[in-house]
């Protein structure tokens, strides 16, 4: 945690309070990093056919008398903490380089559903489940960035028991929570949301073979966010989400570092 000056943030001050009704005061915000490091571990879909990698191309004292690094990364779009754009499920949808920033600046809700993942590894959020956390919280407003917080970061970056399976080059026996396609209907063509978040591998479940819910978020234009961490430190409502992924031209994703911004309590 920590408390940035306002100065810091002032590129994205307009943003923030063009999209929500009651602008954080970022002189008191408290901001979240809610990314997992990118590194060895980095947990990747079973089938990508590589993982992260960091190669050391120079560190140490030059020649000239001071100290010098620099590094070179080799990564897949999707994996560790990262946005889904558009295109990655929908032939003409926005790339990642294409996404208005505005989409990825915004008020957040965390719909917390860790009791009924306890009951259920393969918990789609439903349609129902939405409407209960509006009955208490107020209807989910466009542009709205939603969370969903399963609980499953705390098992990053155990393959087995962050999948429900670590078979090798298999992605057939997963099983994880997510977001359910009623749900997701709901959010994208009814409450016209900007972004899907999960703490999980994907927006579908684990047990998914036809990523519906990828596929009606890519229909929209709405960005998917995966792999996020700490939503349990979130409030349900009342957070403001700051996403920028790499600007990859032409990229169906890319890495993310995604923070939160906490008004003081």
């Amino acid at each position: 945690m920590s408390v940035l000056h306002r100065s810091v943030w002032c590129p994205i001050i307009l943003a923030l309070a063009a999209t929500s009704a009651s602008a954080i005061d970022l002189d008191q915000a408290t901001v979240l990093d809610l990314s997992h490091p990118f590194n060895s571990q980095t947990l990747y879909w079973p089938t990508s056919p590589s993982q992260f990698e960091l190669k050391t191309l120079a560190h140490g004292q030059t020649d000239g008398g001071f100290f010098y690094s620099s590094n070179s990364f080799c990564s897949p779009e999707h994996g560790g903490t990262h946005l889904d754009a558009p295109i990655h499920f929908a032939e003409h949808g926005k790339t990642a380089d294409q996404l208005d920033l505005a989409q990825l600046i915004g008020p957040a809700v965390v719909i917390d559903v860790r009791e009924q993942v306890a009951k259920n590894p393969d918990y789609a959020l439903t349609a129902d489940d939405i409407t209960a956390f509006e009955a208490n919280h107020g209807k989910l407003a466009a542009g709205t960035i939603v969370l969903l917080q399963t609980g499953y970061s705390k098992h990053y970056p155990n393959r087995k028991a962050y999948f429900g399976d670590d078979t090798p080059n298999d992605a057939s026996k997963l099983h994880f929570p997510s977001y359910g396609p009623d749900a997701a209907t709901l959010l994208v063509d009814k409450r016209h949301v900007a972004v899907l978040g999960v703490d999980t591998a994907s927006i579908d479940i684990g047990q998914s073979k036809d990523f519906q819910v990828h596929r009606i978020a890519a229909a929209k234009n709405v960005a998917g966010l995966e792999n996020l961490n700490g939503l349990d430190r979130l409030p349900p409502v009342g957070a403001s989400v700051v996403a920028l992924p790499m600007k990859i031209e032409g990229g169906s994703g890319g890495p993310v570092r995604v923070i939160a911004l906490l008004p003081p309590k």
